[in-house]
């Protein structure tokens, strides 16, 4: 019984630790960028958070079924400007390319592909009028302005949370731990 005792002990004082290491990084994380974009998958609106303001609400198309885009948080791990569409071997800057004028990829684990902000993105796009509907086979289409101003706000590490909710943007940001002071 003392043995039992003394295992468990051991045990729980480890996962006292793990959770204060882990909680302690996510604080850490969240001070250094207090950035996040926010995707509605229930709207089909996007929002950009930069240091407690709203600084861009936009329209987006997402997967055509609702397992195609993910849900979860993620981060942005890699940003192309004119990424070419490697599929049909269109070059990035052509106006034939479905991927738009940018690429804003973020990790989701799975793969190597789908870990390196490869496979999953918010992007613009040539078909404006599939924005605003589940079009994309997992991706997240912009206008390509839109794309283009968040772009220009964004940095890798940048937090993307994709849900499917009837909450605002704003209840959606207090949950995640975020406080909104206002718009910009």
């Amino acid at each position: 019984m003392k043995k039992l005792f003394k295992t468990l002990f051991v045990v729980l004082t480890s996962l006292a630790l793990g959770v204060s290491i882990l909680s302690t990084k996510a604080e850490a994380i969240n001070e250094k960028n207090n950035d996040l974009i926010i995707v509605n998958k229930a709207y089909n609106k996007m929002v950009f958070i930069n240091d407690g303001f709203i600084e861009m609400v936009a329209p987006v198309g997402t997967g055509r079924t609702w397992d195609l885009t993910p849900v979860g948080h993620f981060k942005v791990v890699n940003m192309v400007k004119n990424r070419p569409y490697y599929k049909k071997n269109i070059p990035g800057d052509s106006p034939n390319n479905p991927l738009g004028a940018r690429w804003i990829g973020f990790s989701v684990p799975g793969n190597w592909e789908t870990e390196t902000g490869n496979v999953f993105a918010l992007h613009g796009t040539n078909q404006p009028a599939s924005i605003g509907g589940y079009v994309s086979s997992g991706c997240i289409r912009m206008y390509n302005n839109d794309i283009i101003k968040l772009y220009d706000k964004v940095a890798n590490g940048t937090p993307v949370t994709i849900t499917y909710s009837y909450k605002s943007f704003q209840e959606l940001a207090k949950m995640y731990g975020y406080s909104i002071k206002g718009f910009r």
